[in-house]
């Protein structure tokens, strides 16, 4: 025991030079610098901010040219109020619009743009973003083109009717930069589908097409359009529930998606053939309807009156 006494005073006198002056300056070293805080911590305490919410007072930036961004009350406001006036005149292409951008997000203008990014041509129409314009179509030379082609049909059409494609106002409501392009090609396809269907621009004619656009699109505003059915003279009413209604239903349904029409590359196609491509059976022809149907009045009309005249009853006459 004696013998290991020196070892021992050894080993104690290495432990305590060992604990002054190497633990004690470890332990004084974390005691006078503290841990630095970690990257996240930094970043949490210094990107903290307070955003106000989305109001009439607070309205966020345009995302593109012309954009007017609007709270869910302001959206709901218009798409009532414009839904309502344009019950009464669907041909008020303003309150159409306002109607159309109310109503189309956010899911159906972003169901139609889907639609196009799963067809090859609807995918090129995203990517070049055409605009159909006098100046785009060039219509002198349209003008040029068989009556028979697309083109051809189109302008005739454009003519006859006494609109131009310049008149189709741009999109303001929709929120999404590309969905809002979307919404803007539509509208300004909509005289080619009236030419592909030879449907006129009258109420008659304009509620016929709005039931196709419906069944072909899902918008809402061509659904509500419909609506104005209500509005129309009894005969008129008859003949949409009887022939126009149905043809719309049918063709708009079962036809491939006309948004995906790359208009612009079809005006030297034949619309018989553009038609069948598509999978569109032309309608009976409502101008011609309309023309006999006059006519047949304008005969009736003459007649009882040549019937007062023998009858030596007053013939009333119009001023």
């Amino acid at each position: 025991m004696e013998a290991l006494r020196p070892c021992i005073r050894c080993a104690s006198r290495t432990t305590s030079r060992f604990s002054s002056q190497h633990i004690l300056p470890i332990i004084s070293g974390s005691q006078s610098q503290p841990p630095s805080p970690s990257p996240s911590t930094t970043t949490t305490t210094t990107t903290t901010t307070h955003t106000r919410s989305f109001s009439v007072l607070n309205r966020p930036p345009p995302n593109y040219p012309g954009h007017v961004p609007l709270t869910k009350t302001e959206r709901a406001a218009l798409a009532v109020g414009s839904g309502i006036l344009s019950f009464f005149d669907p041909r008020r292409a303003d309150l159409i619009a306002a109607l159309g951008e109310a109503t189309a997000t956010p899911y159906f203008a972003s169901r139609l743009r889907n639609a196009m990014l799963s067809n090859p041509t609807g995918r090129r129409i995203l990517r070049d973003r055409p605009r159909i314009t006098s100046t785009s179509l060039d219509l002198p030379r349209l003008r040029s083109l068989p009556t028979s082609t697309v083109g051809g049909t189109y302008v005739a059409w454009l003519d006859r009717e006494g609109v131009t494609p310049d008149t189709r106002s741009a999109v303001r409501y929709v929120d999404d930069e590309e969905c809002a392009y979307v919404i803007q090609r539509y509208r300004e396809s909509h005289d080619f589908y009236h030419a592909l269907t030879g449907l006129p621009v009258v109420r008659e004619g304009e509620v016929a097409l709005k039931a196709f656009e419906f069944a072909n699109t899902l918008l809402p505003m061509t659904g509500l359009s419909v609506l104005a059915v209500a509005t129309l003279k009894p005969a008129e009413r008859a003949r949409f529930w009887s022939t126009y209604g149905p043809w719309a239903v049918r063709n708009g349904l079962r036809s491939e998606e006309v948004i995906n029409v790359y208009w612009e590359e079809e005006l030297e196609t034949d619309v018989v053939e553009l038609r069948a491509r598509l999978g569109i059976e032309a309608p009976p022809d409502l101008r011609d309807i309309r023309k006999r149907e006059r006519a047949g009045k304008k005969r009736a009309k003459e007649a009882a009156a040549r019937m007062a005249e023998a009858a030596g009853e007053p013939v009333a006459t119009q001023t």
